[in-house]
């Protein structure tokens, strides 16, 4: 898949193509710079020696060679080189255009520190310059307008716009785990139709067979049939092995049949786990694959809302003991994450509001702005929402790894949530429960004197958009819950750790509360007055 940045002269396409290559460890093409060495002479050589259009013909038959190398590429492109309709056909058909938009003053004060190399832009003094390209902004106002996707860039930093710009191409590389494999990290995308090629995606990351594709029963009769024959396409040897869905299923049985699927099914120590489904599935299939033959290869596939912005990320696998959740795991980040946003059209609604909670979650963590978003209660473009609230999650990880400080940011109404789905039975959905412990976790945070009250109430409203339960339920026991609790993997000392917002976009983490505090929050009748309904 080819990224092309696109955009007015000197709105800095170069600069970020080149950061953006070498943030993802792919190749970097500078259409200009591959144009001039061809015809060998410079950009304005060619203008004034040939024209325009003769630069033009040179730029449609650059790009055509460009698309039709292999691999993925960054390409920065000339400011008009999608002005002709089958240049722009042949971009949108191999890759992904994000166009950089830039004030006319800042695009000027750029041009003038790289004067000469910009034809376009010629001109005998600076009110010549500015008014030719004052002309040719106007000129292209409506067609750079016509890209679905762009990055206003005046009031960003190189850093940020680099930041942005790859959440608008979802796609991520995420490093900071320590073995060899994880050092250099592993490549996130959130984009859709990603799953049709999976198997080419695991070919062009070095992974080899046979594979074992885990599912539960439920997603695999929607998805593992495409995910099989694609893999399969790619000459891979597939064997399917498939559970029961649901979170009573994440035991160390499951995990055990999954060991005997994966020696049934000849799994070496080169070869490859693929995880299709949610957050259940990812946990199972990679811990499986940390610890069969001590360490094998896997990549996640996540179906669900949760999975993509939250379960299917960061490494962190495991099984649940009767006493608790995620009891027994281990760090073993996957080699690929492939997140396809169109199959949520398939997901139930009611776990599609589970998977808000956590992008509600993340919005509180460390991004207003999303935030806000999800507080909309409309089901926005999910591409971008997705590859959004992965960035929170990924930023965190990348400062963190081993959740040894920032990372416990992310547990934030995970402690009293874990309870309350382990004392309903797990009849409550784990972003149920999430929900339920952020807002009990906020009116904790208040009594502590950290948070306003009005953050409760906040944090409630954006989780009662989206028809998430806000309040323990009455008939379910505080004690049931405070036991739950007890057996929690986040404490220290004997003490349970809390991570309690501040704010919108802050949270504060290890924070050790009294036991008389927590068990207030936990009483049904100190919470909000009503759950809507979720059923």
């Amino acid at each position: 898949m080819k990224y092309f940045l696109y955009g007015p002269p000197a709105s800095g396409k170069s600069t970020l193509g080149s950061g953006l290559a070498t943030a993802w460890g792919i190749p970097f093409v500078d259409l200009d710079a591959r144009i001039a060495a061809r015809a060998g002479q410079s950009i304005p050589q060619i203008f004034a020696t040939a024209g325009e259009a003769a630069f033009r013909r040179l730029e449609a038959e650059a790009l055509t060679a460009t698309v039709e190398e292999d691999g993925d590429a960054v390409v920065a492109l000339g400011g008009g080189a999608l002005l002709n309709p089958a240049n722009r056909a042949l971009a949108e058909a191999k890759g992904t255009v994000l166009v950089l938009e830039a004030s006319a003053e800042t695009l000027l004060a750029r041009a003038e520190a790289a004067r000469g190399q910009r034809p376009l832009l010629a001109g005998d003094s600076p009110a010549a310059r500015e008014e030719r390209l004052r002309g040719l902004l106007q000129a292209r106002a409506a067609h750079y307008r016509s890209f679905a996707r762009r990055l206003p860039t005046d009031d960003r930093s190189p850093k940020d716009a680099l930041w942005e710009a790859q959440i608008r191409f979802g796609r991520f590389r995420l490093r900071g785990m320590a073995s060899p494999r994880a050092a250099e990290g592993y490549t996130v995308l959130a984009q859709a139709g990603v799953r049709h090629n999976a198997g080419e995606r695991l070919r062009a990351a070095g992974l080899a067979g046979p594979v074992a594709l885990v599912s539960d029963t439920t997603v695999a009769a929607r998805h593992a049939d495409a995910a099989q024959a694609s893999l399969e396409a790619a000459g891979y040897r597939v064997t399917r092995l498939t559970f029961p869905p649901g979170e009573a299923h994440k035991t160390m049985a499951t995990v055990q049949r999954l060991w005997e699927g994966f020696l049934q099914a000849g799994l070496e120590r080169g070869s490859t786990v693929v995880a299709l489904g949610g957050g259940v599935v990812g946990d199972l299939a990679g811990f499986a694959a940390a610890t069969y033959m001590r360490g094998i290869a896997w990549v996640n596939l996540p179906t669900s809302l949760l999975a993509m912005v939250d379960a299917g990320l960061g490494g962190k696998t495991g099984a649940d003991l009767p006493a608790g959740k995620n009891l027994v795991g281990a760090f073993h980040p996957p080699r690929l994450v492939l997140a396809d946003p169109q199959v949520l059209a398939t997901l139930p609604a009611e776990e599609f509001r589970n998977g808000m909670a956590e992008v509600v979650k993340h919005g509180v963590i460390g991004d207003p702005a999303l935030f806000g978003l999800a507080r909309s209660g409309a089901r926005v473009a999910l591409t971008a929402a997705v590859a959004q609230a992965m960035a929170v999650k990924i930023r965190i990880i990348e400062a963190d790894p081993y959740e040894r400080g920032p990372r416990a940011a992310l547990n934030l109404g995970h402690t009293i949530g874990h309870g309350i789905e382990a004392a309903s039975g797990f009849s409550l959905r784990h972003g149920e429960a999430v929900a339920i412990g952020m807002v009990a976790e906020a009116r904790l945070a208040a009594r502590l004197g950290l948070a306003a009250p009005a953050l409760a109430d906040e944090i409630a409203a954006a989780l009662q958009a989206w028809r998430l339960p806000t309040a323990i339920p009455a008939g379910l026991s505080a004690e049931a819950i405070w036991q739950a609790m007890r057996h929690d993997k986040k404490k220290s000392g004997g003490r349970l750790r809390f991570a309690l917002p501040v704010r919108v976009g802050e949270v504060r983490v290890g924070v050790s509360v009294p036991e008389a505090d927590i068990r207030q929050v936990l009483h049904p009748s100190t919470e909000a007055p009503s759950n809507p309904s979720t059923r």
